[in-house]
């Protein structure tokens, strides 16, 4: 979730966004099929699909279509990463997790339209139930809310990745990409830089084979 606007009281990450609820269409091609969802003001990268996400999208590897998941989306925001996984592997189940509850509704409204509502399951972040487990993660993390909270969001979600799960992540090389790689490495993880384009990072990050 890494755009250019600067923090303030009432930005994306805002658990009750303060702006109007003004709508928008936003659509976008993934795999050979057209995505049309709303996006709305106070939500991340309203006005378009972000391109952090794109790449994410364009570089990663989606899901197989017989992956039974769970999959997590990471700040989900209007729902473009969730409705993909859940579109391309119709025998998972995608949490969709954000702060911001105009997102989360959004998001639910969006998976409605694709036609994957059902498995679907929006939730807040602490509403996740402790015991489950991921077999993939995908985040464009908000790295603009500063190093030491986005080190403690990935150090609470990336242990829920299932043995042998994989993390998705797309960071901006000016942002930090390289800086988060290593540090994710020192935390013991295994990273690998997947991609790079139009200056984003795609990294892929597992547990360390023992």
């Amino acid at each position: 979730m890494g755009d250019n606007a600067p923090v303030t009281g009432d930005h994306y990450f805002s658990p009750q966004p303060g702006t109007a609820d003004v709508r928008s269409e936003i659509e976008f091609t993934v795999a050979g099929r057209d995505y049309p969802l709303t996006a709305a003001a106070g939500v991340f990268s309203a006005g378009r699909l972000d391109p952090g996400t794109a790449v994410l999208l364009r570089k990663a590897d989606l899901p197989a279509p017989t992956d039974p998941g769970p999959f997590l989306d990471l700040g989900c925001g209007y729902g473009p990463i969730t409705c993909v996984l859940a579109d391309q592997a119709p025998a998972a189940t995608v949490y969709a997790v954000d702060v911001n509850a105009r997102a989360r509704e959004l998001t639910l409204l969006n998976a409605g339209r694709i036609g994957v509502a059902d498995r679907v399951r929006v939730a807040d972040p602490d509403r996740v139930p402790s015991e489950l487990t991921f077999t993939q993660l995908w985040s464009n993390p908000p790295i603009r809310v500063g190093k030491a909270e986005l080190h403690a969001l990935l150090a609470r979600w990336l242990p829920r990745l299932a043995p042998g799960g994989v993390g998705w992540l797309v960071i901006a090389r000016y942002l930090g990409g390289d800086s988060v790689q290593q540090w994710l490495r020192e935390q013991g993880w295994q990273v690998d830089r997947h991609a790079s384009q139009k200056g984003y990072r795609v990294l892929r990050v597992t547990h360390h084979a023992d």
